[in-house]
């Protein structure tokens, strides 16, 4: 046990003391703010462009009112002139397309006539917007046609809104759902990420002291079982410091993007000069909705889901940093990983995938529950379910076959390793790895 010690924290100096891991402890918080903002920024001038959009309607259904400017369309009526004028007309002032709504008193032919003429293949979000409002114009026009009052048509329409309550009478809210899809969501992707970078992170501390031969002494006073222990849980003390550090930076860094951009939304409140009442009012609708999500969140079972993250996150990367250990003692460069790295990522898809396609859907379904259990997906998928309530004896289930594969894997694991680290100058293949275990 002090060797295992011993070489838990030799590992956790080494990788804390680099220069690139304390550069990029701090550094990298940056880089996502960085990357999220200029992703939002792109994304907004994206959104926000002008386009200038030039119609034709010679069916003359349709007025200025139907085609109204807004702060990303421009619209520009042509019904005056012929289709090939108006076309040269669009391609010489550099328009970005052109609207035609042939002469067509029929509406059901006039609705799969109609064309958009552009240089370029063209934003499939503005064709959906034309499309609605050409599709709410001419249903308007049908139903008049059939004799129909649209205004009574019009208060006759009833919006529902069903209100969520368990049976023993407590009101729930729809927000909540979103909540628990949002951690869950959050959590499996943000797992199967620190599994990717630190259990890679394992493997080539393995494949450099293969390769400096330091390997060959320090197995002659430990044993293989240990070592590759001690290398999985000293950079996985590293890694959690490492994420520990980025979540205090992010707070941070988001703390002081809120008063900037708070003090900001203030002053273009003021410049827009509301008035007093109205100030009132959001701030009354502000703090009402923030009461409602403080009492949503508070509904949520967070000891459990705290609890289970951080068990779940250590175990499925102590699992799969098992297999990278042992990856990386049965080769000699990072080139050759690469023939057993599709092994290992493909489970770590199958549960994000999982996750997202049948726990949001089905949290309690037999497709969620049973790949909540298998070792392999049970960190991912097990933590989307956390949050909408899992029975104690599912968790206790997860929890042992998890422990067990992960011993058991690490065993395998530590022969495979036994053997792989003498081993030089040849491509291990599947069939050798099989003898390994069998040695």
């Amino acid at each position: 046990m002090d060797k295992l010690l011993l070489i838990i924290k030799r590992e956790f100096i080494a990788k804390v003391r680099n220069k690139t891991f304390i550069i990029m402890t701090f550094l990298s918080p940056l880089l996502m703010i960085g990357m999220i903002s200029l992703v939002a920024f792109l994304t907004k001038s994206s959104l926000e462009k002008k386009r200038t959009i030039a119609y034709v309607d010679g069916s003359h259904l349709f007025s200025s009112d139907d085609f109204k400017d807004d702060k990303t369309i421009n619209f520009i009526n042509l019904s005056d002139v012929d289709l090939e004028i108006a076309k040269n007309i669009t391609q010489e002032s550099d328009h970005y397309g052109l609207l035609y709504i042939p002469k067509n008193n029929k509406v059901d032919e006039l609705s799969e006539k109609i064309q958009f003429f552009s240089e370029d293949s063209p934003n499939m979000m503005l064709i959906a917007d034309l499309e609605s409002v050409i599709s709410a114009k001419l249903q308007k026009i049908k139903i008049k046609n059939s004799g129909i009052d649209l205004e009574k048509l019009e208060a006759s329409k009833i919006n529902v809104d069903v209100q969520l309550s368990n049976f023993s009478g407590e009101r729930t809210s729809k927000l909540i759902n979103g909540l628990k899809i949002g951690f869950g969501m959050g959590a499996g992707y943000l797992l199967m990420m620190f599994i990717i970078i630190y259990g890679a992170m394992v493997m080539r501390s393995v494949i450099e002291e293969k390769t400096s031969r330091i390997i060959e002494v320090i197995i002659s006073s430990v044993k293989p079982f240990y070592l590759m222990l001690g290398k999985v849980i000293g950079t996985a003390s590293a890694g959690l410091l490492q994420f520990f550090i980025w979540s205090i930076v992010l707070s941070i860094l988001m703390l002081i993007a809120s008063l900037v951009f708070g003090v900001e939304m203030s002053s273009n409140i003021d410049a827009m000069q509301v008035s007093s009442e109205q100030m009132e009012m959001v701030k009354s609708t502000m703090a009402g909705e923030m009461q409602v999500l403080i009492s949503e969140v508070r509904k949520l079972p967070l000891t459990t889901m705290f609890f289970m993250f951080f068990f779940y996150f250590l175990g499925g990367y102590l699992l799969y940093s098992s297999i990278y250990a042992a990856i990386g003692a049965a080769v000699d460069n990072e080139t050759d990983t690469q023939q057993f790295m599709l092994p290992v990522m493909l489970p770590l898809m199958l549960g994000l995938y999982v996750g997202f396609s049948s726990v949001i859907g089905d949290p309690h379904g037999t497709v969620a529950t049973v790949f909540s259990m298998i070792p392999f997906t049970s960190p991912i998928v097990m933590l989307m379910r956390i949050p909408f309530g899992v029975p104690w004896w599912q968790i206790a289930i997860s929890i042992t076959l998890l422990i067990v594969t992960f011993v058991g894997v690490i065993w395998l694991a530590a022969k495979i390793y036994r053997v792989g680290i003498l081993m030089y100058g040849k491509k291990p293949t599947y069939k050798e790895l099989y003898k390994w275990l069998k040695y």
